[in-house]
Formats: structure tokens, C-alpha cells, sequence
């Protein structure tokens, strides 16, 4: 059972989960039954990308010092037996998001096992590009739970995933160059391996560390926050800002683990100052 749990990936899937709840909670929705259900079916679905990602990317997984671990690459849980578990994931997710909240943010759950598995997952071995598709399935959730709630989407949700979209590509970036040798080494044609010299990793991190600041700003003048949140979504963005411009402009391996480490506390701590300016 732990090998199964590992296939889902569940840390990548209480995210889902929160930030699909934060969705919810600022559409106005309530504690009910088909929230904790909702919540169910997208935990599900993150669970299937996982497994299903993992299931086909288990020869690379094997020659990544970071992934060799997995359940796949030891042998510990067989090929078929994870592709099945996957899509039984698939399958179930999609189905309880219907049951609790209806075809939208059913569909958006499905689209997002699409992007993941089907775009991002095979044309990670083709185009660099592949980063940005990832980012948008990686984003789906807030839509999904504001979907669940609202019936509809709003500027006020798409807010909320620019805001994810944006925070993943240095939080991947810093990643990729931290490991670009692992990457490299699968096959994979991440930026860092496709322009090793690091330029264009370095612009790309610049350019979404500065996006992200003005985005986190945008609920304040969608009215879903007020100025406590506005400066202090202000005063972090900056800190972050500065964090992702010297590993732009260093790419030392201590400074982009320092902007990965970063990310993984910016988007709770925003996400989490929104909820609370914002219910």
C-alpha cells in the first residue's frame, strides 16, 4: 500500500486539494457534503497523474538519481498493475467531481488528467515548451473548485490560476537546473539541458518572478481582498522577487535551491493570506 501511495504522488495531492478548497471558499461556497466529495475527486485525479506519469516515464525514472527510488524503477510494484491503478484513478476522480458538483468542473478535472498524462508527460522528450503545459494542468485546481461552487468561471478564478500558473515556472526552472544532469541523462529536453549555458533559464525565471508579484496583486482590484493583503502580498513578493533574481543572475546550485525551497513556502503563504482576507 505505501508503493501504491507513493505512485500518487500524495504530497503534489493535498495541494490539489487546497488549493481546488480555496477555489471553492472564495466562489462562496460552504462545508457540505459534495465539498468534501469534491475534494475527494480532485485528490483522486492528482493521485492518477501521478501514477499514470509515472508509468510511463518508469525507464527514465531509472536512469534519474532523483526517481530511481520509485516504486516502478525498484520493481516493487509492476507496469500493468500501476497502469491500472492510474486509470481506475482516472476514472474515479472525474466521476465523484460529477456527483458533487456537476459537468464543468468535472470536465476541468478530466482536462486536466489529459494535459498532464497525454501532453505534458510525452512532450517532456520533444520541446522545453512542454514546461508551460505543465503549468497549466498544475493550475486547473483553483478553477475546479470555483467551478464546484459558483457553477461558472469568473475573472476572480482565473486570478487565482494565473497566480499558480505563473509560481510554477521558476519552481520548476529552479528544479530542472538543480538536476539538469538527471534530466539529461533520461532524455528529458527541459530548458536547462536544451540551452545548457543557462540564459535562457535564467530569463525565464526573471521574467515570472516579476510577473507573479503584480498577479498576486490582481484579487485586490477584483475585489476578493483588501489592503492587508495587498501589502502583505506585496512585501512577500518582493522578498521572492529578490530570491529568483539572484538565482537568475548567479544559477548557482545553492541559489536556485534556495528559489525552489522559497516557492514551496510562497504559494501557501499567499494562497493562505487570500483565504484569509478574502472568506
Amino acid at each position: 500500500m505505501r508503493d501504491y501511495l507513493a505512485l500518487s504522488k500524495p504530497r503534489i495531492g493535498v495541494m490539489v486539494a487546497l488549493t481546488a478548497g480555496l477555489g471553492w471558499a472564495l466562489a462562496g461556497g460552504r462545508a457540505t457534503p459534495g465539498f468534501f466529495l469534491m475534494l475527494v475527486g480532485v485528490t483522486l485525479a492528482s493521485g492518477a497523474c501521478g501514477a499514470l506519469n509515472q508509468y510511463v516515464e518508469r525507464a527514465e525514472d531509472a536512469l534519474m538519481r532523483r526517481t530511481q527510488s520509485r516504486p516502478l524503477p525498484r520493481g516493487r510494484v509492476a507496469p500493468l498493475r500501476a497502469l491500472a491503478f492510474g486509470a481506475a484513478l482516472a476514472a474515479a476522480g472525474p466521476a465523484l467531481v460529477w456527483l458533487a458538483a456537476g459537468r464543468l468542473p468535472a470536465s476541468l478535472t478530466a482536462l486536466t488528467i489529459v494535459l498532464y498524462v497525454l501532453a505534458y508527460t510525452p512532450l517532456k522528450k520533444v520541446t522545453p515548451q512542454t514546461t508551460w503545459i505543465g503549468a497549466a494542468a498544475g493550475a486547473m485546481p483553483p478553477l475546479i473548485g470555483w467551478a464546484a461552487a459558483a457553477g461558472a468561471l469568473s475573472a476572480k478564478a482565473w486570478a487565482l490560476f494565473g497566480i499558480q500558473f505563473l509560481w510554477q515556472i521558476p519552481h520548476f526552472l529552479a528544479l530542472f537546473w538543480i538536476y539538469r544532469e538527471d534530466y539529461a541523462r533520461a532524455g528529458f529536453r527541459v530548458m536547462p539541458v536544451v540551452h545548457p549555458d543557462g540564459g535562457t533559464t535564467a530569463a525565464q525565471i526573471a521574467v515570472h518572478s516579476f510577473t507573479l508579484l503584480p498577479a498576486t496583486l490582481l484579487p485586490v482590484l477584483l475585489g476578493m481582498a483588501g489592503f492587508p493583503y495587498a501589502i502583505s502580498a506585496l512585501l512577500l513578493g518582493v522578498v521572492f522577487l529578490g530570491i529568483g533574481l539572484r538565482a537568475s543572475w548567479t544559477l548557482a546550485h545553492s541559489d536556485a535551491r534556495r528559489l525552489f525551497l522559497a516557492s514551496l513556502a510562497y504559494l501557501p503563504l499567499i494562497f493562505g493570506m487570500l483565504f484569509l482576507g478574502g472568506v
